[in-house]
């Protein structure tokens, strides 16, 4: 048996790719849309992509379940489980709870876990050759490792209403007539580790089993006490924002991701080339570390790092039916558009190596010592509710930086804004949109760690 998890470190996103190498078939779980990675993978360890499926609709990035199969040529099988709303728009084979796929040796059952969505499906795992017992269990958004998957995204992102509490009590009933009744040394695989936005506290460690999760795992007791009204109370607790492009994620997920195809190179744009699409409508993408962007930042720019978080504030802060350019390095910026294939931010006309010759202004934050003399100014606090409530500087205003694409009307254009998170990286990005919206933006320098210890200072002396 052949094995190997995929892990994108930005969203937090583990693929697999399972093979026998007796037959030379190969399974992969949940794809992303930059479709290399598993070719290589396959052709380096002498493996045919036969088979292609998804434990659900995915709501943080782009599948590229519908990408990978029409590449190689594999079978697309994906649920057909939950309600009538949420089914797959697209795929060959149709999958149910207790469906079999026979990869070479391999033996794959399907079963169906709703919970996190009505259609989600783990998938275990039996290597024929070895035995009759399964031995993994690849539980996408379900369980995870010490955390499982939120039922509340579609209320929080897809509008649904009070889909919630439903989604709890299938998480429940999944758990109970599924997770908890298979041997205790069965692996657990999930889709996602430390970092994602898709459960409230996951952990760092790739992999766990049934035993220790029924042993040690917080909701184990409530289901081993029959206690659901208990359990839904603290699975639906304290659960952060949910970025609004999940919605747009889901609804493109559930349809079918558009297909890439053949790229063509990305193209290094002058200068002047550049202003002329900035000025008919195009942003531009720097991609430089802050502060950089802080002391020249270009018209027309939102300012998302090339680093660990690219992708997820690209999805946050980008919306897809702009054209943008990239401000990168000729080494960086082919991997930097790959990684916006994630979230669907595919329409990258181009890139630029400099600043140079672009329009640019600065844009440093202020210390904190100075909010007092920013008396009017709405102070905008853009880290999670979660955050927010532990601790926020008076009267500001909460609204996660996930959200300001599609919120933007809320906030006043006749007042001053002064942005600030947790310590200032995400205040900065989202500042960039908002300055480039048009707002009157500061920054507050530090965000509210350097804020709170100003107040500290002031107290003790």
């Amino acid at each position: 048996m052949y094995f190997s998890r995929l892990y994108d470190t930005d969203l937090a996103q583990a693929s697999y790719m399972l093979g026998c190498q007796k037959t030379g078939e190969c399974l992969v779980i949940d794809p992303v849309r930059d479709i290399a990675r598993y070719l290589e993978e396959a052709a380096a360890h002498n493996l045919r992509i036969s088979h292609v499926t998804e434990t659900h609709i995915h709501a943080d990035y782009l599948s590229g379940s519908r990408e990978l199969a029409r590449a190689t040529g594999a079978t697309l099988y994906l649920s057909d489980e939950g309600n009538a709303e949420w089914k797959y728009g697209f795929g060959d084979v149709k999958i149910h709870n207790r469906s079999i796929l026979t990869v070479g040796k391999l033996k794959v059952e399907v079963r169906h876990t709703p919970g996190h969505t009505p259609e989600s499906v783990s998938f275990l795992v039996t290597d024929t050759p070895r035995g009759d017992q399964p031995s993994m269990f690849f539980t996408g958004d379900f369980v995870f490792v010490g955390e499982l998957g939120r039922p509340d995204l579609l209320d929080e992102a897809a509008g649904g209403v009070d889909t919630r509490f439903e989604g709890a009590q299938q998480m429940f009933a999944s758990l109970k007539h599924q997770f908890l009744t298979l041997p205790d040394f069965v692996q657990v695989w999930p889709a996602h580790g430390s970092g994602s936005a898709c459960g409230k506290a996951l952990g760092a460690v790739p992999s766990t089993t049934v035993g220790y999760e029924r042993a040690l795992a917080w909701w184990a007791s409530f289901v081993q006490r029959d206690d659901e009204q208990g359990f839904i109370a603290e699975l639906l607790s304290g659960q952060p924002d949910a970025p609004l492009y999940y919605g747009r994620m889901k609804t493109q997920n559930r349809a079918g991701p558009e297909l890439l195809g053949e790229v063509q190179p990305l193209q290094k744009l002058e200068p002047a080339d550049v202003l002329a699409r900035l000025n008919q409508g195009a942003r531009l993408i720097d991609t430089r570390a802050r502060a950089k962007h802080q002391a020249a930042a270009p018209e027309h720019s939102v300012n998302v790092p090339d680093g660990n978080t690219l992708e997820t504030w690209a999805g946050w802060l980008l919306v897809p039916e702009r054209d943008y350019v990239l401000l990168a390095s000729a080494g960086r910026a082919e991997a930097i558009r790959r990684r916006l294939w994630m979230v669907g931010v595919d329409r990258v006309v181009g890139f630029v190596e400099s600043a140079d010759g672009l329009n640019t202004k600065g844009a440093q934050p202020f210390p904190a010592s100075e909010l007092p003399q920013h008396q009017g100014a709405l102070i905008l606090d853009v880290r999670n509710k979660t955050e927010h409530q532990e601790g926020a500087i008076p009267g500001s205003m909460q609204l996660h930086a996930g959200r300001l694409p599609w919120r933007l009307d809320e906030l006043p254009r006749d007042q001053e804004i002064v942005v600030h998170c947790q310590s200032g990286a995400r205040s900065a990005a989202a500042a960039s949109l908002l300055r480039t919206e048009g707002f009157n933006v500061s920054e507050l320098a530090g965000g509210y760690e350097a804020w709170a210890r100003a107040q500290d200072g002031a107290q003790s002396t």
